[in-house]
């Protein structure tokens, strides 16, 4: 049986030190252990209890956790004293009466962050040994911790282009500079794991520090940077001051000195102008330091910020200074990793260097491409826009304008909530982006439309406020995850919480748009793809997010109690089969990839209210989308958009299927079908099952009926813990199952994906599912045609068709050589620019022309061995061998050999970089 759930808390607590008392609610909770009363315990495990300071109550709960999962961890000493510790976190994490910080627990167990969370997912054996509260606040603390490390590691390299020397003196000032950050992002910033901001604020605290130090200090780019009118006077002067005389207010911001710091980071110097102006100021007067000259005292900053760790209980920010291994471990450098793998060596190559795509280089990149792809575009209407809006028969300008207006009073509000109210300035300046952004691709869309239906006259769907709300909102998100990280939240916003069970307003990820703009996911959903059409200079990370989030739409939010999509399928059921969503006949046929935003916003919205004309004779003129409302004759046609979204939704159920069968089931293949067409019935005739759920609670619950009436040994536990290993998952999925509605009484009930499928799955479908025990199962569901991927990426690298490895993309930005575009290519050239030696084209001649590896091999470096072999992967990760089964295990062996083999050379490599830069 899994172990019993219990209670609930978050981790923000204080810990036991002689200067800082912790509070808890109950006193007698924080009595000191007592030996005695844990003489069934393991006496080291009593130990450790002592040297974290929790309490009986902790202590025996703790113990009962790790008796629970006991039998799951390999018996090693040095592992069972690591999951001793982890089990004392989650449970006084749970409990909220932790004792102790982060980093004191893993000092006591030798513990790094990575390994830490990685023991914890080894807990999670049973869908209930983890809770919420405690997955939730995990969750958050990797993700300050890999923003922190991403900081660290730009600030360890920005300080060496900043500081010449690398004397005492200078690395205590290091140390001061980092600590002040690391004490101005708690404060200043409300959201800490925000990356962009946090680096922002860390360019304005460099500035602090740069134009006080000694110009002897800092390298020529520098010195020169500072402004005359801001350079520091000297320590005896600064001493010698008088006390009675005020000491003029000192500017607040070198603007010359911001500016090259920004230019040197690939920063926006206006952004980070206003982080400075409204939040680091703020900083600097909360710290009386707004009007010093003088270098802040170490000892007071650190201080201050061992109160706020201590609070926390955190990982404790200022051990990345020393090379702390709880912090800095072996498997906690994925990016410096990546930094330091080693390149080709050729003589006529060695002009083409390759830059590592640091967290923070990838996102300055993204940032500044996408400013860069919008600055021909205004945040007004362009002239070829106008033009649209005077040929519609009612002019949308001014509905549009103030729509806009609207929104943006929305957007900003939420996002003061979210960022802080300090960050007003920049939640304007994503926000004006954003409508560049939609003002762009609705031209765009337009040019379209009328290429297709010749036409100029666009009034119904220009007038259509759900599709400027989806269009904005569209490009909004686009703005947000390139600031942001493509991310979304996989659980929706019905449950994301913070560690206090508190709304994750913080959170900015998709789908927070939607509630801003009180948006229907479904209304939505429509714009994505005509969006990714119109606008092809996106990236491949924001296509491929926004495909995300076209997934998170039908697997969950479009699902949601008072959607649209229920009454389309209750008009679609009421009217025949001529308007069912989707025939099961069309399903093993292409997906074609056709329609328009006009084709979906001008389908009905609700049953009856908008009317379509007649069918048009053959040769009769298109009819503009201006004219439909005039239509005489009133019908309900078939919802375009409620078509579209099945026969995307069939594909998208049959892919997840299909990757779960794969994972459990690659012995029984037969199954498959049955568990498909079990699906496809329920999604088109039992879809209120659907209502308030998750599409993978139906798939999983399909999965063990089916084995279940064959006679198959699957078992939920089974089914759970392959599924958490599949991408854009989360465990609310099987662990918050909404169970019976809620009532005016009462709340709506969830339980686990256990108790879903025997008091609500099975008895909604016991007839159907017993079918497939019986001789004459029910006729199989067609499988269907599953394409590579609806969207193309046409701003990526596309292989080159029968080539081992070339690729070739366009050239977005003239200033940008494509050598920096991605660190994993052979060869990169670019029509127009210096190339190198003639040879080079050859050789690419040569490996274009041959299918034999041998020659792209011979191009290295002869017979020499290389630093790493990249493994032969495409750039979607798919195997690029021809699919054949023969020699599967042998291939499967050789390709982990090579993976062991390319680790193993990664370490020595870094081992001898670092053991050279050492001896440096």
């Amino acid at each position: 049986m899994p172990p019993k759930k219990r209670s609930s808390g978050t981790t923000q607590n204080k810990e036991v030190k002689p200067s800082v008392k912790s509070p808890s609610p109950d006193k007698k909770d924080n009595a000191e252990l007592s030996i005695k009363k844990h003489k069934e315990k393991d006496e080291d495990f009593v130990g450790l209890c002592m040297t974290l300071q929790v309490t009986d109550l902790v202590c025996d709960q703790a113990w009962t956790f790790w008796k629970s999962v006991q039998k799951s961890i390999e018996d090693n000493p040095d592992t069972q004293r690591r999951m001793w510790g982890v089990c004392l976190y989650v449970t006084s994490t749970d409990m909220d009466v932790a004792s102790f910080t982060l980093t004191q627990m893993q000092k006591a167990v030798e513990l790094n962050v990575k390994q830490f969370l990685s023991l914890v997912r080894k807990l999670d054996v049973n869908m209930d040994t983890i809770s919420s509260r405690v997955h939730s606040v995990l969750t958050h603390l990797e993700k300050r911790y890999d923003v922190t490390l991403a900081l660290y590691q730009r600030f360890e390299k920005t300080c060496m282009k900043i500081f010449s020397a690398d004397s005492v003196k200078e690395k205590e000032m290091q140390h001061t500079c980092w600590t002040m950050f690391l004490l101005a992002k708690g404060r200043a910033l409300q959201m800490e794991d925000d990356l962009v901001i946090a680096f922002q604020l860390l360019l304005c605290v460099l500035e602090f520090f740069i134009k006080r130090c000694p110009a002897g200090a800092l390298h020529p780019l520098y010195q020169s940077s500072i402004s005359k009118a801001q350079s520091p006077p000297t320590r005896t002067s600064r001493r010698n001051q008088s006390k009675a005389k005020p000491r003029p207010p000192e500017p607040e911001l070198d603007v010359q000195l911001l500016e090259t710091l920004c230019e040197e980071n690939d920063c926006n110097p206006e952004e980070v102008k206003n982080v400075y102006k409204n939040s680091f100021c703020a900083f600097l007067e909360s710290m009386d330091l707004s009007r010093s000259q003088d270098l802040p005292q170490a000892s007071e900053l650190s201080r201050q910020y061992e109160e706020m760790h201590l609070r926390a209980r955190d990982f404790d920010g200022r051990l990345f200074l020393d090379g702390d291994q709880t912090l800095l471990g072996p498997t906690s450098y994925p990016s410096q990793v990546a930094e330091r793998t080693p390149k080709k060596n050729q003589p006529e190559e060695e002009a083409v260097l390759i830059p590592p795509q640091t967290p923070i280089r990838a996102a300055m990149s993204s940032i500044q491409q996408l400013r860069l792809d919008l600055t021909s575009t205004g945040d007004q209407p362009s002239a070829n826009l106008v033009i649209y809006f005077k040929n519609c028969t009612v002019d949308p300008t001014d509905g549009v304008l103030r729509r806009v207006e609207t929104l943006g009073q929305m957007f900003g509000q939420r996002f003061c909530s979210a960022a802080g109210p300090r960050m007003a300035d920049t939640g304007r300046q994503r926000f004006t982006l954003g409508v560049r952004q939609y003002y762009k691709v609705m031209e765009s869309m337009l040019k379209s439309e009328e290429k297709r239906l010749s036409v100029q006259n666009f009034s119904k769907l220009l007038n259509d406020s759900t599709f400027h709300t989806s269009l904005l909102a569209c490009a909004l998100q686009v703005v947000m995850a390139t600031y942001g990280g493509p991310g979304v939240k996989t659980g929706g916003y019905t449950h994301a919480t913070c560690g206090n069970g508190e709304p994750a307003e913080s959170d900015l990820s998709f789908p927070w748009i939607l509630d801003v703009f009180e948006l229907a996911a479904f209304d939505f959903y429509k714009v994505i793809e005509s969006f990714i059409k119109a606008e092809p200079s996106l990236s491949k990370d924001i296509v491929k997010h926004l495909e995300i989030c076209e997934h998170l739409i039908m697997e969950t939010l479009a699902w949601r109690k008072g959607s649209l999509v229920f009454d389309l399928l209750k008009q679609a059921q009421g009217e025949g089969s001529a308007e069912q969503p989707e025939t099961p006949a069309t399903l093993n046929q292409p997906l074609q990839h056709n329609h328009t935003a006009a084709d979906l916003y001008l389908s009905p919205v609700r049953p009856g209210h908008r009317l379509l004309p007649p069918p048009q004779c053959p040769g009769t003129p298109p009819t503009s989308l201006g004219s439909l409302s005039q239509a005489p004759i009133p019908q309900h046609p078939r919802s375009n958009s409620l078509s579209l979204f099945y026969k995307k939704l069939y594909r998208l159920t049959y892919t997840r299927l299909n990757m779960l069968c794969s994972y459990l089931l690659s012995s029984n293949p037969d199954l498959e079908p049955f568990m498909w067409t079990l699906l496809q019935y329920t999604l088109q005739h039992q879809y209120e099952l659907m209502r308030d759920r998750h599409l993978d609670q139906l798939i999983m619950s399909a999965m063990y009926a089916i084995c279940k009436v064959k006679n198959v040994d699957l078992r939920f536990k089974t089914i759970v813990t392959a599924y958490k290993t599949m991408p854009n998952t989360n465990q609310e999925t099987f662990k918050h199952v909404l169970i019976t509605e809620g009532t005016e009484l009462r709340g709506p009930h969830h339980d686990s994906i256990i108790i879903f499928y025997n008091q609500v799955f099975m008895q909604k479908l016991k007839n159907n599912i017993m079918q497939y025990a019986s001789a004459r199962p029910p006729t199989l569901s067609p499988i269907p045609q599953i394409p590579r991927s609806p969207y193309k990426y046409p701003s990526s690298p596309l292989r080159v068709p029968g080539s081992n490895n070339v690729y070739i993309s366009p050239l977005k930005n003239p200033r940008m050589s494509p050598s920096i575009m991605t660190p994993r290519s052979r060869m990169l050239v670019s029509i127009g620019e210096s190339f190198g030696p003639s040879n080079r084209f050859q050789k690419i001649n040569q490996m274009v022309n041959s299918s034999d590896g041998s020659l792209k091999r011979s191009m290295e470096q002869g017979s020499a061995p290389k630093p790493l072999k990249r493994l032969r992967f495409d750039m979607d990760g798919q195997d690029e061998a021809d699919g054949s089964q023969a020699a599967g295990e042998s291939t499967l062996i050789q390709r982990l050999a090579e993976m062991s083999s390319t680790r193993c050379r990664m370490q020595e490599q870094k081992m001898k970089e670092d053991a050279e830069s050492g001896k440096q």
